[in-house]
């Protein structure tokens, strides 16, 4: 079989495999039906000579034209900019099944969105007699052939009557061998009381998404407890993900520590969708979540602009002001609330947000107690906007303490290490 012969064997495969989108294929039914009798047998000719040339159109642009019309309507409260211009497109896989979750309710699954990165799944509660807005599915996961997908977020919208709910849950990738997925989930009744449901639906692997740029990335940034290591980087339509792997001692004491990493395409940030970490056997693992990059994209720089510190002190603080003004120290403020004896010793103190405190004594004269532990830890608002983290700090002793040592802090330390990611073209 020579050249010419094999493309067109493989076109007249190809042809032989589309279907038409049913919603187009409706509409030239009721063409048909309207056209007068006299007229009809002439408008047949005309409608295969049509659907002719849509069958050799589909060949080249069957995503376009599957998608056509099957916009996801009613989820502008709950979509962001980009999936909403990806919906505005018509992208993604409609899905359109659904299954009662008992009371009235039933959970429709609208349609999803798949990726390298994540699947987006859009769904829709309704109940005639009124949907309650805290009964949302729960414990959601997604199981296929070499799937075990876990949600990782969501967000829902109850409607003006009261008797529709629009959702999006984002999940884990899913194996693209998958043909068919399992939604998992739980719900509570309004009675009282949980039932747990699934519901099973087609998976077309083929509409997911394209990676518009995967690549390894092996770079590391050294930080004061450690050091952080970034492997990789996938961007994809949805989103843009950078993985890597770090071995930091302090990494957990200060709260989003990641949050201080950016992302730039073009010279300008991306906005950072959240992040997330998992311990293992090599070091912590994480991965940071930003939107997905420009079209054009002439450059990009990975930026640690914070990152968690250390700053050793050795500082003994004198407890003459409490309850006024910050006691500065170590370039950082100290708030002593107040000091309550009890069968031990509690100090109230408030700092940044970012800040935790190391090697915390208090002492009398010669003698130093160390820290017990740190109860009723808690966020205050300042006059000025400020937020400070305030906690109660337990000694093991009745001795009114005249100060209190400390010996270093955790904190949001500026780095402004920056790495460039190199475009391959």
């Amino acid at each position: 079989m020579n050249k010419i012969e094999q493309q067109l064997e493989q076109g007249k495969e190809q042809l032989a495999s589309v279907v038409t989108p049913e919603e187009l294929e409706n509409r030239l039914k009721k063409a048909l039906d309207k056209t007068p009798t006299k007229r009809r047998k002439s408008r047949i000719w005309i409608m295969a000579a049509a659907l002719a040339f849509l069958t050799l159109f589909v060949g080249y642009h069957y995503n376009a034209v599957a998608y056509y019309g099957k916009k996801l309507i009613g989820f502008g409260e709950v979509m962001t900019g980009t999936l909403q211009d990806l919906n505005d497109q018509g992208m993604g896989q409609v899905i359109d099944q659904s299954t009662d979750l008992a009371e009235g309710n039933r959970l429709y699954v609208d349609g999803i969105m798949a990726d390298e990165n994540q699947l987006i799944l859009y769904y829709t509660i309704k109940n005639s007699d009124g949907v309650n807005g805290q009964n949302l599915p729960y414990s959601l996961s997604l199981s296929g052939f070499l799937t075990n997908s876990q949600a990782v977020a969501g967000t829902a919208s109850l409607d003006d009557t009261q008797t529709e709910l629009k959702g999006i849950q984002t999940f884990e990738p899913v194996s693209a061998f998958s043909k068919n997925l399992t939604l998992h989930f739980f719900y509570n009744l309004a009675s009282g009381g949980q039932i747990e449901r699934s519901i099973t639906f087609p998976y077309n692997p083929n509409e997911a998404f394209h990676t518009r740029m995967k690549q390894s990335l092996k770079k590391t940034i050294k930080v004061d407890k450690g050091k952080v290591k970034f492997t990789s980087i996938i961007a994809t339509p949805t989103m843009t993900t950078i993985k890597g792997t770090l071995k930091v001692e302090n990494f957990d004491r200060v709260p989003h520590a990641l949050s201080g990493i950016e992302l730039k395409a073009n010279s300008q940030l991306l906005e950072q969708l959240g992040s997330g970490s998992t311990s293992s056997l090599k070091g912590t693992e994480f991965e940071l979540h930003y939107d997905p990059l420009p079209d054009q994209l002439d450059s990009l720089q990975l930026i640690m602009k914070e990152f968690v510190g250390y700053k050793i002190l050795n500082e003994k603080v004198t407890l003459t002001n409490i309850g006024e003004g910050p006691i500065e120290f170590g370039g950082e403020k100290l708030y002593i609330k107040h000091i309550d004896v009890k069968n031990c010793i509690e100090v109230t103190i408030a700092t940044t947000e970012d800040v935790m405190l190391d090697g915390v004594s208090i002492g009398n004269g010669e003698e130093v107690t160390p820290l017990e532990t740190t109860v009723n830890q808690k966020e205050s608002k300042q006059a000025n906007g400020e937020i400070l983290k305030e906690r109660t700090l337990v000694f093991e002793t009745r001795t009114q303490p005249d100060y209190i040592i400390i010996e270093g802090l955790h904190y949001m330390k500026e780095y402004k290490e920056k790495i460039d990611i190199p475009i391959k073209k």
